[in-house]
């Protein structure tokens, strides 16, 4: 697929009149913004990852992220450092995701319970990515403080301005943090999401469609309105996109099979080379009753599937 096209730019050469053009494809400077951000993304997704408890609504929220942040270049004073800047706005977007989610499931299911996703490896503390897995059971103050000193390094000062707090409340966050990882029970496997037979059977004939090329037969698996985000690429309606004729265009061997991640039914895009079959990438489908109702392709995003804890195809 060739979405993205790169071309390389400072960012103070940068404007933001246009970053999409009318029917959802980015625009060559939104494309060179992102190419600026190239040395920082993966740093950025692991951070938004394991504040969310999942490597796709991580990307997810960086990509809303990197809107912002696009958006307010003008207001970006460049002798400061970018990367505690973006890291300000993609965790302001964190916090607003966690906040919506727990009231979701609140109206859901009546329950006061914390939101929680138990990792699959704990251990030592001094281990940072032990440290990365286990925080999701925080509160999100003291997951965004643990994150921000004992995996990305930042001071007190740089995390109190990131977080919105003071050098003392963000003191008294990591104290609770720490003392709350250090004496929390081994935990068992991360529990699957359960899969509706209805959902289960949309996936399969969106495989099977999908392998054949048949994209007529696709497009009725999908709701008139469906929108589809194709990460660095496309962000607008399914209809209005290049999306199936760019994978009929698509170079080399590959297919799509079901799979996991983290316990999560996606698909998988495999991809063959001398080796054999090999996972390339992920897309997630959302549904809206009997159809579905968005498409993530996280096809240029080669730091996803390594943040993954992990990754299953289903034979």
């Amino acid at each position: 697929m060739t979405y993205p096209a790169v071309v390389s730019v400072r960012i103070r050469d940068m404007h933001t009149q246009s970053e999409f053009n009318s029917v959802g494809l980015f625009d060559g400077r939104y494309r060179s913004f992102l190419e600026t951000m190239n040395e920082l993304r993966p740093s950025l997704h692991r951070y938004c990852a394991r504040m969310t408890g999942s490597v796709m609504d991580g990307e997810d929220i960086v990509q809303e992220a990197l809107f912002e942040a696009y958006r307010k270049l003008d207001k970006y004073d460049d002798s400061r450092p970018l990367k505690p800047w973006l890291f300000g706005i993609a965790h302001n977007r964190c916090i607003d995701f966690l906040r919506q989610r727990k009231a979701r499931s609140k109206a859901e299911t009546g329950s006061g319970a914390p939101d929680r996703v138990a990792p699959l490896n704990p251990a030592n503390l001094s281990v940072r990515p032990a440290v990365e897995r286990l925080v999701t059971s925080l509160p999100p103050m003291e997951r965004a403080c643990v994150l921000l000193k004992d995996v990305f390094d930042y001071s007190l000062q740089e995390i109190a301005e990131l977080v919105g707090s003071t050098v003392g409340g963000v003191k008294s966050a990591l104290k609770r943090g720490r003392t709350k990882l250090a004496s929390r029970p081994e935990p068992g496997e991360k529990e699957k999401l359960p899969v509706l037979p209805e959902t289960s059977k949309l996936l399969q004939l969106y495989i099977e469609r999908f392998n054949r090329r048949d994209w007529d037969g696709v497009r009725e698996l999908t709701a008139a309105d469906a929108r589809l985000l194709v990460a660095d690429g496309f962000a607008g309606r399914l209809a209005d996109s290049p999306y199936f004729t760019e994978y009929e265009r698509r170079a080399g061997e590959w297919q799509m099979r079901m799979g996991e991640v983290d316990g999560e039914p996606v698909i998988i895009d495999l991809r063959r080379d001398e080796a054999g079959w090999k996972p390339h990438s992920i897309v997630r489908l959302e549904f809206a009753g009997d159809r579905i109702a968005r498409i993530a392709d996280y096809v240029f995003c080669a730091w996803l599937l390594p943040a993954a804890d992990t990754v299953v195809v289903t034979p």
